[in-house]
């Protein structure tokens, strides 16, 4: 890859939609995404991250309709979907029931997929602009900590992505929490 500098939205959008792989900022952590449907853009940010495919990803959206096709709404029953719709938009991820339109590089080959409807003004922007759900996992080698600023960005990752969008965090203390909608059961 080369050096990336950092961007505006329209230019990582522009990427995103080229197959490109960006950093960006989020609630908690900085993080590393890409067009969810493009295989070869996910598949090079697994590789940045030293990921396996099989852990599955996180899909971000604006709002719940940016998710429309891809849960699978009906195997949730009122409870558990108000649940996962009066959380958002927020710091708050969920495991949900996954249609077969969420690719297997995303969702880790199981039938389900974790997806978060974000306020953070960065994300909500990408994903408004771009028109749909991103890629959302920490920038970061799987092994080593989330960055929290731009300046704790790894070397390797800046050198691994397109793109770096302008952006802050916004202070939350740790990555966004995981709950699993079918339990209510919180995972991290």
């Amino acid at each position: 890859m080369h050096d990336a500098t950092s961007t505006s939205i329209a230019d990582a959008v522009a990427t995103l939609g080229h197959g490109g792989v960006i950093a960006y900022a989020t609630e908690g952590v900085w993080g590393l995404g890409c067009d969810p449907f493009d295989e070869a853009a996910t598949l090079r940010l697994l590789a940045l991250k030293q990921r396996p495919v099989d852990k599955g990803l996180i899909l971000v959206g604006a709002h719940a309709a940016q998710f429309d096709g891809l849960i699978d709404w009906p195997a949730l029953d009122d409870a558990q979907r108000d649940a996962v719709l009066a959380s958002w938009p927020g710091p708050n991820t969920w495991i949900v029931p996954a249609t077969t339109r969420v690719p297997a590089w995303v969702s880790g080959g199981r039938d389900s997929v974790a997806v978060r409807a974000s306020a953070h003004p960065v994300v909500a922007a990408l994903c408004n602009a771009f028109g749909r759900a991103l890629v959302s996992t920490s920038a970061n080698v799987s092994t080593e900590p989330a960055p929290r600023s731009r300046g704790e960005l790894d070397p390797r990752i800046i050198a691994g992505v397109d793109v770096v969008v302008d952006g802050e965090t916004t202070g939350l203390s740790q990555p966004t929490t995981i709950r699993d909608a079918r339990t209510g059961d919180i995972l991290r």
